[in-house]
């Protein structure tokens, strides 16, 4: 039975975090045992709002590798690849952009939303601008049937179905299929701070992180504000730690017995986040090894990537094929 397809990518603009692991990567992991899955480090996509911080990405680029193939992901299950080593993304990001109306681009409340949070870089480019296209262009050049996104993601969706009508409406009817959102769960997973984990926070807890690390940050970790002293009684529902305790804790009598404890100020809340660390050491320490294993091999790290771009890239050409004739391109072979 053909199994069906997905892509999905993360930019190569810092170190990934247990958000991106609860959020995005979990799922990803169980999506390869019965998928046909495509993931790209989309560093075209960093990029863009990074042109002039672009001196790390290539060094960025090996860490959300080692991130990936940490966690789980195989990469003889799944096509892992660096977005740059395909040069037909480029290539179906221009074709799009032939037919692309301006007026969808403005009104994408993701752009917007980004120039209002960014505005210590100038992101008045056409490549900016343009993010959602590139996107499209990246899961159509698979024609994978499926993406796993999370809500925030919605809107691009959209524009990559409506830009499959369109160009099938100009070029030939059913050339691409219309990809589906596959909504994939986000947990809350608040940073030290309290506020979303985030990279440009600052409030990350980083997957590559030592187990000291982690706890010197987890113990420091702000939690309910209203409980100032040992004695006092604490709400679980207000604490940032306790939204990270109901992602990576898996034991529900515990959950159950610091629930009680914190609103009874039976335990203080350094009991609360020793069983939180034990819980995320537990869960870390098979994606530590499998990391030290792959970053004592660059000459294994560089045969995973150059695997995945020929295959992401024979996947590439067959779309290709089609595209360039549709729009009345000469393709190579017609030269030849």
């Amino acid at each position: 039975m053909k199994k069906i397809r997905i892509f999905s990518g993360m930019r190569p603009t810092g170190q990934l975090h247990l958000g991106h692991l609860a959020g995005a990567l979990t799922n990803w992991v169980a999506l390869q045992e019965d998928h046909d899955c495509f993931y790209g480090i989309v560093d075209w996509h960093a990029l863009m709002s990074n042109y002039a911080e672009s001196e790390n990405t290539r060094q960025l680029c090996m860490d959300v590798l080692l991130d990936w193939l940490s966690v789980g992901l195989d990469p003889e299950k799944s096509c892992i690849f660096i977005q740059s080593h395909v040069p037909q993304h480029a290539e179906l990001f221009l074709a799009l952009s032939m037919i692309t109306p301006l007026g969808w681009l403005y009104r994408n409340p993701t752009y917007k939303e980004q120039i209002q949070n960014l505005q210590n870089k100038d992101l008045g480019t056409f490549a900016f601008l343009g993010y959602p296209v590139l996107m499209a262009a990246d899961i159509l050049l698979y024609k994978a049937e499926k993406v796993p996104v999370g809500e925030d993601q919605n809107a691009h969706m959209e524009l990559s179905r409506e830009l499959v009508r369109r160009f099938n409406h100009f070029f030939g009817e059913n050339l691409l299929p219309e990809p589906q959102t596959l909504l994939t769960p986000t947990p809350k997973v608040p940073g030290t701070d309290g506020r979303k984990m985030s990279k440009s926070y600052g409030n990350s807890l980083y997957i590559s992180e030592s187990p000291e690390s982690m706890w010197d940050k987890l113990r420091t970790m702000m939690t309910d504000p209203a409980r100032e002293r040992r004695t006092d009684a604490g709400d679980p529902d207000k604490c940032p730690v306790w939204d990270i305790q109901k992602v990576f804790n898996r034991d529900p009598g515990q959950m159950a017995e610091i629930d009680k404890g914190c609103r009874t100020a039976g335990i203080g809340c350094i009991d609360c986040k020793k069983a939180l660390n034990a819980h995320i050491a537990e869960m870390m320490e098979p994606f530590r090894e499998r990391r030290a294993r792959y970053a004592k091999d660059p000459a294994l790290l560089s045969d995973v990537l150059a695997e995945g771009a020929r295959r992401a890239e024979a996947a590439a050409r067959e779309t290709m094929a089609q595209i360039y004739p549709a729009m009345g391109l000469i393709t190579r072979a017609d030269r030849v």
